[in-house]
């Protein structure tokens, strides 16, 4: 039988074990991310309900950046697959509302001086969320001035087309009338709800056969937005039953804000049209 030749220094420096797992995953790093500040049981659910949501949303954020690229080079059956997965990523994020909310008031307050000033609203990858989408509102911008590389990101975003931007961009080459936002090239502002948009879509609902991959993305846009307003509500209603109406430890008015970004609309015209059809 022969001998295995002997390995010399050198060579054995090249010879790696076989990836792991946990190699894979990183899970040494991701498992020992979670360094709770008080005795408290609960704020380990509070960590990591917080960690695993910024996980899915930066997840989010690919799929939306891809389906928006996509949309602008008339992609659009791909589109329709990343805004499907967007739309299951938040209800994803909308479940995880479910565990959290078995920490009761007494629970939560066990732990939640140690938070100090830190704040869901100072989420950044929230925040590009919604501005990517098409929600640009520059008071938004203000959580995170002290940060300016997270200022610098937020700002790149505004200065491209949101996902919403560019289906109106797609209505108007296939020959519809989107009035005011035909001309609009200042990305950074909100855009208003406009009346030629509206009957746009009104168009494409009226004759889907005609329209079909318009309407299908319009309907992948509400599905998405129908998703993003049940995490907001969820967030308003697990907030309440945790800490009432106290204020929010980032400041905030924490439930009465919150109630007032379930008013935001995303994609305006696609709501209203239901009610002209």
């Amino acid at each position: 039988m022969a001998s295995q030749p002997e390995l010399d220094d050198d060579n054995a420096a090249d010879i790696k074990p076989p990836m792991s797992y946990s190699d894979y995953l990183h899970l040494e790093k991701i498992l020992d991310a979670q360094e709770p500040l008080s005795p408290a049981r609960d704020e380990l659910l509070f960590i990591i309900q917080h960690q695993t949501s910024e996980l899915w949303m930066k997840l989010a954020i690919t799929e939306i950046r891809s389906a928006r690229a996509a949309i602008a080079d008339d992609q659009l059956r791909p589109a329709f697959k990343m805004l499907t997965r967007v739309a299951r990523i938040f209800e994803q994020l909308n479940s995880a509302w479910d565990v959290l909310r078995t920490m009761t008031p007494s629970e939560y307050s066990m732990f939640r001086d140690a938070l100090g000033q830190s704040s869901g609203f100072q989420s950044w990858q929230y925040r590009s969320i919604e501005f990517l989408a098409g929600n640009r509102n520059l008071a938004m911008l203000k959580p995170h001035s002290d940060l300016p590389q997270i200022t610098a990101r937020l700002e790149e975003i505004l200065a491209e087309p949101s996902l919403y931007d560019e289906a109106l961009r797609l209505l108007e080459r296939n020959g519809f009338d989107i009035g005011a936002d035909a001309g609009r090239t200042d990305w950074r502002t909100r855009r208003e709800a406009n009346d030629q948009v509206q009957k746009a879509w009104k168009a494409v609902y009226s004759k889907p056969d005609e329209h079909w991959a318009l309407y299908e993305l319009a309907e992948k846009l509400i599905d998405f937005e129908d998703y993003f307003r049940r995490w907001r509500f969820n967030h308003v209603t697990t907030v309440e039953r945790i800490i009432g109406l106290k204020r929010g430890t980032g400041g905030t008015s924490g439930v009465s804000y919150l109630r007032k970004m379930l008013d935001v609309e995303l994609f305006p015209e696609l709501w209203r049209v239901r009610t002209d059809m």
